[in-house]
C-alpha cells in the first residue's frame, strides 16, 4: 500500500525471536498497519525456525541469528522483541542504544532493577521501550476506562481480577519456565500479569496490597498460585487471584461502582461482546442503555497497540504501556511477591534500590530463592 504525500514515511521494523508469538500475533499486526510499517529483518539463534518464519513472512526480510548483527547492518526504526524472559532487558537495551523504539512482550524485565536500567537507556538514546499489554487497547477496555475516570458509573467500590488457567507438567518442561532466572516468576509474572495490568488501568494507582502465594503442584522455583489482597489510592478494594492449576479456565475483571457494576469474562483476548454493564436499581434505564458498548468493535490485540505506538511514533511522543505505566505494572507483582514471601503488607513505593526484591522478584527469600531449590 503506498503511502500518501504527507503522511509519515513506514517505518522499518525487526522482530527478534520468530516463534508462536511473533508468527502468531506480531506477524498479522504488522501485516494489518502494512501501510505505516516494512518488516526488514528477523533474528532467531535456531536457523531452521528462523528460515520457517523468512518464509511465512517474505523473501524480503533479512534473517539474523545476533541481535547486534542486526542492529549493526540493518538500524530499524521499531524493534519487536518476543524471546524468552531473561533476554529481554539486553536486547530491548541493544536496540535502544541502536536508535530503535522498542515492543517487547511480558515480562519487559525480570525485576525493577533491571527495567531502571531500560529507563537510563531511554534517556540516553531518546527511544522509548513498550511493553506488550494488549488487552488495554480493545475498543471495551477504551470505553470502561472512559466511563469510570470520568465519573458515569459512580465511585468505583470493590475489584476482582481472575486469572485461572491451566499448565501441566509439559508445559513446565520447558526449560527456562518455572524459574526465577529465566521467567521472572510463576503466573504473577507469566499469566495474571495481563489482567491486573488492565485492573490497574482502570482504577488507577494502588496504596497497599497483602498476598499469599504457594506451590501447590508444579516442581518450579516459582509459584503456581498467588492471591492479593490490594487497597488503591481511590480506596477501592480488590482481590487479585493468579493460577494455573483450574481446569475451568477464565480470566475476568469485574469492578462494583456506586452505579453500576462493569464486567469482563473471556480467557486470552476480548471484544465488545466481552463486557457486560448492570445497572443499580437506582440508575434509570436510558443512563444505563447510554453505557452500551461503542458500535465499533476492535478486539484487544497486537494490531491494535502496535496501532498506538505508531501513532505516538509518528508524534514523537512516549507511547503507551512505556515510562511510568510498565513501572507499575511491574512494581505490583514486585509488591505482590513480597507481601506473600514475606507475610506482611507492602505500600506502593517502598521497593527501591538496596531492597532485594528490588533486584529480584524472590527478594532472596528462604524457601523461595533459587538456591533453597536446588
Amino acid at each position: 500500500m503506498s503511502v500518501s504525500p504527507g503522511s509519515p514515511a513506514r517505518r522499518r521494523v525487526a522482530v527478534v525471536g520468530t516463534g508462536a508469538i511473533v508468527s502468531g500475533s506480531h506477524l498479522p499486526a504488522l501485516r494489518a498497519h502494512s501501510d505505516r510499517v516494512e518488516l526488514v529483518a528477523a533474528v532467531d539463534v535456531d536457523q531452521e525456525r528462523l528460515d520457517a518464519f523468512r518464509e511465512l513472512a517474505g523473501a524480503q526480510v533479512a534473517g539474523f541469528t545476533s541481535v547486534d548483527a542486526m542492529l549493526d547492518a540493518v538500524r530499524p526504526d521499531l524493534v519487536l522483541i518476543g524471546t524468552p524472559p531473561s533476554l529481554h532487558r539486553d536486547q530491548t537495551v541493544a536496540a535502544l542504544k541502536a536508535g530503535a523504539w522498542v515492543l517487547c512482550e511480558k515480562p519487559l524485565t525480570l525485576s525493577l532493577a533491571e527495567y531502571d536500567e531500560i529507563a537510563a537507556a531511554e534517556e540516553a538514546s531518546g527511544g522509548y521501550a513498550a511493553v506488550v499489554f494488549q488487552h488495554r487497547y480493545g475498543s471495551g477496555a477504551v470505553h470502561a476506562r472512559e466511563l469510570i475516570t470520568s465519573g458515569e458509573l459512580g465511585a468505583p467500590l470493590v475489584a476482582h481480577c481472575q486469572t485461572t488457567w491451566h499448565r501441566d507438567a509439559a508445559y513446565y518442561a520447558v526449560p527456562w519456565r518455572g524459574k526465577w532466572a529465566s521467567e521472572g516468576g510463576g503466573p504473577t509474572m507469566g499469566h495474571g500479569i495481563h489482567q491486573y495490568d488492565l485492573m490497574l488501568h482502570l482504577l488507577g494507582e494502588w496504596e497497599e496490597i497483602s498476598a499469599m502465594a504457594a506451590r501447590l503442584v508444579h516442581d518450579t522455583e516459582s509459584e503456581d498460585v498467588s492471591t492479593a489482597l490490594v487497597r488503591f489510592r481511590s480506596g477501592v478494594l480488590a482481590t487479585v487471584v493468579n493460577s494455573v492449576l483450574s481446569p475451568d479456565e477464565v480470566s475476568r475483571i469485574r469492578i462494583d461502582c456506586a452505579d453500576a457494576t462493569v464486567e469482563l469474562t473471556h480467557l486470552y483476548g476480548h471484544s465488545n461482546d466481552s463486557w457486560a454493564y448492570t445497572p443499580a436499581p437506582h440508575v434509570a434505564s436510558e443512563r444505563a442503555t447510554a453505557w452500551r458498548t461503542p458500535a465499533a468493535d476492535v478486539p484487544s490485540s497486537h494490531t491494535a497497540q502496535l496501532g498506538a505506538l505508531l501513532d505516538a511514533y509518528d508524534t514523537g511522543t512516549r507511547p503507551p504501556g512505556s515510562g511510568h505505566d510498565a513501572r507499575a505494572t511491574l512494581e505490583f507483582a514486585a509488591a505482590l511477591y513480597k507481601a506473600a514471601f514475606t507475610g506482611r503488607s507492602v505500600r506502593a513505593g517502598e521497593i527501591g534500590p538496596g531492597d532485594p526484591f528490588h533486584e529480584a522478584m524472590h527478594g532472596e527469600y528462604p524457601d523461595w530463592a533459587p538456591k533453597e531449590r536446588a
